[in-house]
Order: structure tokens, then sequence, then C-alpha cells
């Protein structure tokens, strides 16, 4: 099958978001060799940055090593070269051959490479801006300047986002607004309108905001349609993440794709793109 990148719903376009670097669900996470393919067939595809010992990004999303790694101990005291050698963890939590791929080094392949101009790489990172230090934000412009227009940077706390993107002209910048127990708290207080407001607020130069889609459906359900705000403002809308393809997530995913969601992330992609054959390309 051609690759799953969008899928087409009553005249708007909505893309398949590779999830932590998979195509498919069966796929181990963060492996660069997957990640670039997505980048060369034109997908959106996020991974996760944590700061490394040498002021670099590993492709994780712990701040420990321990369950995505054969490694021990936090990834901030662990160096580039230590990381180069260490196995990532397969679904089933056994080592596989893939090592830990770090930031720079997917850079370099990228550009080396190059990338479908429809292409975007998510950067998704999964600290605050106290792990900023001079070192950390200028080796992060260093090494993603050469192909910063086919990024996105993203995380949950804007005022990282922001000052990482300062120093790098050209890339586009994501919010995402939903931590802890952001669904219970909206479902208790209802206050699906003044959330929106907020992000928007909180994040004036995000292009993108990824939003739980669990909330984008709960406020539907109740009425309230948190994505036309965000598209009145001029930003696009994210909903994240579908797991797994099930006749319960389809049913979920066409309401998304009834509100016009921009982008659905899904650590199944091509079952996504199976399941609305007549509309995704296929």
């Amino acid at each position: 099958m051609s690759a799953p990148i969008y899928i087409e719903s009553d005249g708007h376009r909505t893309a398949i978001k590779w999830h932590r670097g998979r195509r498919r669900v069966t796929d181990p996470v963060f492996v660069g060799e997957r990640i670039l393919e997505a980048m060369r067939l034109g997908a959106s595809v996020e991974i996760d940055l944590v700061v490394h010992g040498d002021h670099g990004f590993a492709v994780l999303h712990d701040l420990t090593l321990e369950r995505e790694t054969t490694g021990k101990g936090r990834v901030r005291d662990a160096s580039a070269a230590v990381l180069r050698e260490l196995n990532l963890r397969g679904n089933d939590g056994e080592p596989i051959a893939e090592k830990v791929l770090l930031l720079e080094d997917l850079c370099i392949a990228l550009a080396r490479q190059g990338a479908h101009p429809d292409a975007f790489l998510q950067l998704d990172y999964k600290e605050d801006l106290s792990a900023l230090s001079p070192e950390v934000t200028g080796y992060f412009a260093k090494i993603t300047a050469p192909i910063a227009t086919s990024l996105i940077l993203s995380g949950g706390d804007f005022s990282a986002i922001d000052a990482l993107a300062k120093a790098v002209p050209g890339i586009a910048t994501g919010y995402d607004p939903c931590y802890g127990e952001s669904l219970a708290r909206l479902q208790a207080t209802g206050n699906y309108n003044a959330f929106i407001d907020q992000a928007l607020a909180t994040a004036p130069d995000a292009s993108m905001i990824y939003l739980d889609y669990r909330i984008v459906l709960a406020a539907a359900d109740i009425g309230i349609d948190l994505v036309a705000p965000v598209h009145a403002d001029g930003r696009k809308v994210d909903a994240w993440t579908i797991n797994h393809i099930t006749p319960q997530s389809i049913v979920q995913v066409e309401r998304l794709l009834a509100l016009k969601v921009d982008q659905i992330t899904t650590d199944d992609p091509e079952g996504l793109a199976k399941a609305f054959p007549h509309d995704s390309q296929l």
C-alpha cells in the first residue's frame, strides 16, 4: 500500500500523524529508519526530546533510561557517546537491534536525505524551561537550523518552546495545554471555552494546538466545538492519540473528522488509513 498520509472528508484534509515514528502499531518507537521514511514520503511524524548530558537531545519520552532503553539512570546524566551505544526496547520491553537516536544525528541524516515538501517532523520537548541552558539552546539552534522549515517544535511549557524557537529562524511552534487530569477537571467544571481561550492566549505564536481527543469529544458531547475557535484564530488542531484502530476508535475518528480537526495522531497510521479507504491516501 502507499503511505498513510491523510484522510479527505467532506472537503477537509486531515493529516495522519505517525506517533513516535510508528507507521504501524507493531513498529517499535523512535527508530531512525522509519522516521526518515516518513519524512521522505511526506508524512507528519512526531518524536519526543529529552536533554542529554552533552547539551543535546535524545529521542526518548522518559527522563530516565530504564523503560525505553538498555541503560540506567537519568538521560540528563548520560553522554552522547553512552546513549549511542544503548539499544532501544521493543513493544514487549525486550531489547531490539536499533540504538537510541540522538536529535543531532537525525538532523544530519535528514539534511543529507532531504524531506518531502509536505513532510513535518514534530519535535515534542518533554521537559520545561529549567532544563534549557544557553549551551542547550545554542546547540539546538545549530543542529536544527539547516532543516528548520521541515520542523515544528511543540510542548506543554510554551515558555520553553518559545525560548528554543527564538534561536531558530523559520521553525514553527505548537502548544499542548492538556496535562495531568485536564479531562477530569474540564468535565467537572464545564469550562471548555475558557480552556481553549487560555490555550490560544498562552501560545500566541503557535501554529498548531495539540488537544487530547477525549477533551475534544467531551466538549462536543455538551455542544461545544473546540476546533472552531482555533480555526477562527488562524491555527490548526491536532487530536491525540488514537492508539489502536477498533470499532470504537473508528467512531471517535469519524466524530473528529466531522469537527474538521487538521491532524490525528495515531500509533497505527496504516490501520487508520485502511479504516477510511475511500477517503484516505492509499
